[in-house]
């Protein structure tokens, strides 16, 4: 999770490491529910499918199962991606 927040704007990072800290719990656990709602409404101009990944690692600090969704996914990303996290990718 951290390779990939390093990857963002300076000002993004600062913003998701403010979120992610414990005490923070009652504004992260309604701006996950809420980027998740406006990825669902993705059709409207602003909104997009980009809002879900969000809204997931946001609520997977609370929630076990996105946390388990999270572990998947960042797994995946591991092995088929790695340069989304900035790793060289094996020459097997």
């Amino acid at each position: 999770m951290e390779l990939l927040i390093r990857r963002l704007p300076e000002k993004l990072q600062t913003v998701l490491n403010w979120l992610r800290e414990p005490s923070h719990k009652w504004v992260r656990i309604p701006a996950g529910v809420l980027f998740m709602l406006g990825g669902v409404l993705s059709i409207l101009p602003v909104l997009g499918l980009w809002m879900l990944p969000i809204g997931v690692m946001l609520l997977s600090q609370d929630i076990a199962l996105f946390r388990r969704l999270q572990g998947r996914v960042l797994r995946w990303i591991e092995r088929s991606h790695p340069d989304w996290l900035g790793l060289q990718a094996d020459k097997a």
